[in-house]
């Protein structure tokens, strides 16, 4: 059975990405993975490929258990690997629970870690893996700390990984969006006192339709939009020191 697994596909980028895997790659199920399972149920609805809903925290142990178990058990060839599931907090630090701060690492880059090492062995000449990154990934950013740093971990984890996978024919992106409106910033800016100018604000749609067609062109990551792709270069080439200090102004910080 050939399968594609979406983790974080009860809602936001993950189940867009999960909605369209048909249009891209012919699969025989996909594992939809979250731990909202009424979301889950919605999304099997409207999709027109047979969706295993597989409820799952990822910040829990036993979920890995739970999941490592799963594939022991049906043996898939796993085609795609989407780790859409993650989370950020648009705060300082030290006015975040340390629940939510430990939370993020746990998710958005241990969680994703875990998926990706459990899934290897079940994959074959041609699979691909996505991985959620952000444009955040490529600077250190006040007040949206400790997101940004997980998503740095993510680019470099699957722009390394890509090259170990080479020989075995595996592909392994990134997907790096700027501003993207989603259900991530009900959770992000819940009590923002942060973000107060956006430079942009992306489709989800437009984002991945660019991550798909990048994807088949073999890219180590994906940057949809002429301003995301400008704020990478220049983060690439100015000081993190000046990079900060205007991100700090821009916002009044």
């Amino acid at each position: 059975m050939t399968i594609a697994i979406v983790t974080g596909a009860a809602s936001g980028m993950g189940k867009r990405f999960a909605l369209t895997v048909k249009d891209n790659y012919q699969v025989d199920e996909i594992w939809a993975i979250d731990r909202d399972s009424e979301g889950l149920k919605e999304l099997k609805k409207e999709s027109s490929i047979k969706i295993k809903d597989v409820v799952l925290d990822l910040t829990k142990e036993e979920s890995f258990t739970k999941f490592k178990d799963l594939l022991e058990k049906e043996k898939p060839n796993i085609k795609l690997l989407i780790n859409a599931a993650g989370y950020g907090i648009f705060d300082s630090v030290k006015d975040t629970t340390y629940e939510k701060n430990i939370g993020m690492v746990e998710l958005n880059a241990l969680g994703l870690t875990k998926m990706t090492i459990l899934s290897i062995p079940y994959m074959k000449s041609e699979s691909k893996i996505i991985n959620f990154s952000s444009m955040a990934a490529f600077e250190p950013i006040p007040y949206i700390n400790i997101y940004a740093a997980t998503k740095a971990y993510v680019l470099s984890f699957s722009r390394a990984l890509k090259r170990e996978l080479k020989k075995d024919n595996i592909g392994v992106m990134a997907v790096c969006p700027f501003w993207t409106k989603t259900k991530f910033f009900d959770r992000a800016v819940t009590q923002n006192k942060v973000v107060k100018k956006y430079v942009v604000m992306y489709n989800p749609e437009d984002v991945i339709k660019k991550a798909w067609k990048d994807l088949k062109k073999n890219k180590d990551y994906s940057a949809y939009g002429f301003i995301t792709r400008l704020q990478i270069f220049l983060s690439k080439i100015l000081p993190h020191r000046f990079v900060m200090w205007y991100w700090m102004k821009q916002q009044k910080l």
